[in-house]
């Protein structure tokens, strides 16, 4: 038991500044939402408004949850679960692989394997590690709550909820790393299964039954194969039930059991999914930077392209559900009208453009990844060899930044695909053909700036260009999402690359952001191609 303290306080010294940045920061968001509410949806009968709107509009009920009930905890609960829930999540399983699969993959596990200790001994200090690390987080969650003037016994439940849900997802980024080869695609499919959570919980949510006043909303029945949709279920400042919340902990710690037991029968390196090995001679344009390049990215732009075509096709599959919610009901017409002034919105177009903003944030992530492929490349030593021929560091990054941006398109041009197939096959779409491609399209010069700036930060700052990439879609994400909400100045809002894409097809294309953007990003590329030919590679 000794050995395994010790790992636990070895792996907590590692992520001694990485884990802290995460609690602090889904702490903060929480307690800045909370008081933001509190100041702005000051009176009840505001708080109902804004809870009936959404009750009545699928989009509202897809991205932010379920209303439940017109209180400041209820509201608050209602704004900033979920996505605070995905945040614990990614947390967990960046945490889980990179001290199981990414280990044995570097080597550092058969170091440690070395010691006269238990061949599970590292996983179970890694588990340990990530119930500690959610703990921390459902108290400092619960924290920032009650500073923000939430009731005590609702403010941890609500901290408690969010943790459950990492905790859950440690267990499943422990099973994730025995099943894939490689710590990239153990990444790739724990952080793809914290995307199927929000979408389950998403679609579940925009099915679910409104009562009679529209300030209280039962979900569907798919929300029940998310466990953001159970840990949403705990209802902590209307009608606290801790019930799911010890379902998920249940579940945690079964499938946690369960993989221990596999990790003890299998050898180290070794996954219950084996990478094939590779030709023995590269194809057509495998000579090249970016043929090299399109063989590493492609399996990832797939997953990706997945994703965006799940986001699209939800467009189609809530269509019918849309249109009865419409119906004859004027007086939300008028207030979509109210919201978006000067546009032809009807609540379809508003929940379609919801959707496909959503998909530029997935093109955003695509690209990003696809940089930062580069760091595992310079990390392992493979980049060291492939520049150790005759040929320039301009033209690798180049070339690596050339097809992030085309992935960053193509996961656009998926998504308004999809979108439009959807639309078509429900019969609620009466859009001119490629209407929908292009309202996706216009969100890639936001994610290109992204690219850009990921790359700027791979070529300064190479040991911290992973989390602060990351970090930067983050907080363009929570500008974009909450800036309105927080009360932030305009120019802080405006520093968010999305808060400049078209909200199309709510309202019209603006040219001129679009090519600020993009001007921006080559000059950001210019800036990284220099700024990389200027270092040393460093492990």
């Amino acid at each position: 038991m000794s050995g395994i303290i010790s790992l636990v306080l070895v792996q907590a010294r590692r992520d001694r500044l990485v884990l802290p940045a995460w609690i602090l920061g889904i702490s903060f968001l929480e307690f800045a939402v909370a008081g933001a509410v509190a100041t702005e949806f000051a009176g009840d009968a505001d708080r109902t408004a804004i809870i009936r709107v959404a009750a009545a509009s699928p989009a509202f009920l897809f991205i932010r949850g379920l209303p439940d009930g017109t209180g400041i905890g209820e509201l608050v609960f209602f704004q900033g679960y979920t996505f605070t829930a995905v945040l614990a999540g990614l947390m967990s399983t960046f945490l889980v692989i990179r001290h199981t699969r990414a280990d044995e993959e570097l080597g550092r596990a058969e170091l440690v394997g070395a010691a006269p200790i238990a061949r599970e001994a590292s996983l179970t200090a890694t588990l340990i590690l990530g119930a500690a690390v959610n703990l921390v987080l459902a108290l400092c969650v619960a924290a920032g709550f009650a500073a923000a003037g939430l009731g005590s016994f609702g403010a941890s439940m609500a901290g408690a909820a969010v943790g459950a849900v990492g905790v859950f997802f440690v267990a499943v980024a422990a099973a994730v790393a025995q099943v894939m080869p490689s710590g990239r695609a153990a990444n790739g499919a724990a952080a793809g299964l914290v995307g199927a959570a929000y979408f389950l919980r998403g679609i579940g949510d925009a099915f679910g039954t409104p009562n009679a006043d529209l300030t209280r909303v039962t979900s569907g029945w798919v929300s029940l194969l998310s466990p953001i949709g159970w840990g949403q279920r705990s209802r902590p400042f209307s009608a606290a039930d801790p019930a799911p919340l010890l379902l998920l902990t249940a579940a945690a710690t079964v499938l946690a059991v369960a993989v221990l037991g596999i990790r003890k029968g299998r050898d180290l390196g070794a996954s219950l999914l084996v990478e094939p090995a590779g030709r023995a001679r590269a194809g057509t344009g495998g000579d090249s930077f970016l043929g090299l390049a399109w063989r590493q990215q492609w399996p990832t732009l797939i997953g990706w392209c997945l994703f965006a075509a799940l986001l699209g096709g939800i467009a189609g599959g809530l269509g019918p559900v849309i249109s009865d919610v419409m119906g004859d009901n004027d007086s939300l017409r008028e207030l979509i009208r109210r919201l978006v002034p000067g546009s032809r919105a009807e609540i379809i177009d508003v929940f379609t453009t919801a959707l496909l903003g959503m998909a530029g944030v997935l093109a955003a992530a695509t690209g990003i990844q696809a940089v930062l492929r580069l760091r595992m490349e310079e990390t392992e030593g493979r980049a060291e060899l492939l520049l150790s021929a005759p040929r320039s560091r301009a033209r690798w990054l180049s070339a690596n930044l050339l097809l992030a941006a085309a992935s960053a398109v193509v996961v656009a041009i998926v998504a308004g695909t999809a979108a439009t197939v959807g639309l078509t096959l429900s019969g609620t779409v009466n859009d001119p053909p490629g209407l929908l491609v292009a309202a996706a399209l216009a969100h890639v010069p936001a994610a290109i700036l992204f690219i850009a700036a990921t790359a700027v930060l791979f070529a300064a700052v190479p040991r911290l260009c992973i989390p602060f990439g990351w970090g930067l879609l983050a907080g363009g994400l929570i500008l974009g999402q909450y800036g309105e909400l927080l009360g932030l100045p305009a120019w802080l809002q405006d520093v968010s690359p999305f808060r400049h894409s078209a909200a199309m097809p709510v309202e019209p294309f603006d040219l001129v952001p679009a090519l600020a953007m993009s001007v921006i990003a080559l000059a950001g590329a210019a800036a990284a191609a220099y700024l990389f030919r200027r270092r040393d590679l460093t492990p």
